[in-house]
This record gives C-alpha cells, structure tokens and sequence, in this order.
C-alpha cells in the first residue's frame, strides 16, 4: 500500500507543468551554433532589428567585420514604430547603403530572421507595402556588389548585432562607430573571434 502511495505521487509530479516544461526541454536536440569569419578580401555584415511590446518601438543594428573577425563598422538607431519584420528589413537596408558608402563589393550578409532572408533570396512579393519598399531597395542594392552571400544564422550567433540594435533604442539620432567598437559589444566580438560554440535547443 505504501508502494503504491509512492508511486501515485510520483505520478501527479510528472504531470505538473512545471515538471513536464522540464523534461520537455531535456528531450529537446541540442545543435552548435557559432559566428564564422568571411573570407579573405570579403567584409562580413551581421544585422538585426528590434521591436518592442504593443507599441513596436523599434531599432536597428549591424556590425562589419573583416577575415579576421576585426571590427572594421557599426550601426545603431531608433526607427520608430515598426513590427519586427519591418525592423529586420531596415537593419538590413541600412546595411547596404553602408556596403556602398564604403565601397566594399564582395560581402557576406548574415541575419537570424529565416523568412526575411527566404523573399529575399527568391525575390517574393509582400503584402505590406512598407515591408516591399525596403525589399525593392535591397534588392537593387545587392545586385551593384561584385559578390554577394545572404545566410541564415540563429540568434546564438547573431549575438553582436543584437546588442547594436538593442542599442539602436537608446539614441535620438542615428549613430555609427569605426574601427573601435563599443564597449557593450566587445566581450560578445572576443568570443566570436575566438570561434566560441553556443548551442541552441530546437524541437
């Protein structure tokens, strides 16, 4: 009888939310992602947008680093209001006009926003006309480059660009930072120099 206390209590403690998240999770695959250096000749731009809550305050944010993972620019700047799509859209945006305005030509552009990067990449049309601006100036931005990558990467890995657009809701005016970076992003641009491998749950 004793045994069978034990074992009915056992039962309703697996089945407690908390319990079940629990073990849910430990069930979940576990895959390695970490930040790559371009090539050598080829500048590497990470970009991401922000929004938050019901009001969409959104920013932007990216940083350009060469085969050696150096800090060669970075960006940052409140956009209003916008959804996350919308905000990723402009990060990128705002990335390329940089790309010409340096003058570099063969570039790797590295974002955590899958679908963004999928109407991209095949050229898609989208319903809202704000999201279609930015993807018609991107797509006549890329095709001016002498070589040009566009890959997904989780947002373990995107970590710095995060941190840029994050950063991006705390100016009034749009902010760019060359050759030094600043210091909110140096400890994530160290690990990610150094090849550092975080790994991400997924179902």
């Amino acid at each position: 009888m004793l045994a069978f206390a034990k074992i009915s209590r056992f039962e309703k403690l697996i089945q407690h939310p908390a319990v079940c998240q629990l073990i849910r999770s430990l069930h979940k695959e576990s895959i390695p992602v970490a930040w790559e250096k371009p090539k050598i000749g080829w500048t590497k731009l990470n970009f991401d947008g922000s929004s938050k809550g019901k009001a969409e305050k959104a920013s932007i944010g990216g940083l350009f680093r060469n085969h050696k993972a150096e800090f060669l620019l970075g960006y940052a700047e409140s956009i209003g209001r916008a959804n996350s799509v919308i905000a990723e859209l402009a990060a990128l945006r705002r990335g390329l006009e940089l790309v010409l305005e340096n003058g570099w030509s063969d570039v790797w552009l590295e974002g955590d926003a899958k679908t963004l990067l999928h109407i991209i990449a095949k050229r898609k049309q989208v319903r809202c006309a704000e999201a279609q601006r930015h993807v018609c100036e991107i797509n006549s931005i890329i095709p001016e480059l002498n070589n040009c990558v566009l890959t997904h990467i989780y947002r373990e890995g995107n970590r710095a660009a995060d941190k840029f657009a994050k950063m991006g809701h705390w100016y009034q005016k749009p902010q760019i930072w060359e050759h030094i970076p600043p210091h909110q992003v140096l400890s994530i641009m160290h690990e990610d120099a150094e090849g550092k491998v975080l790994f991400r749950k997924i179902r």
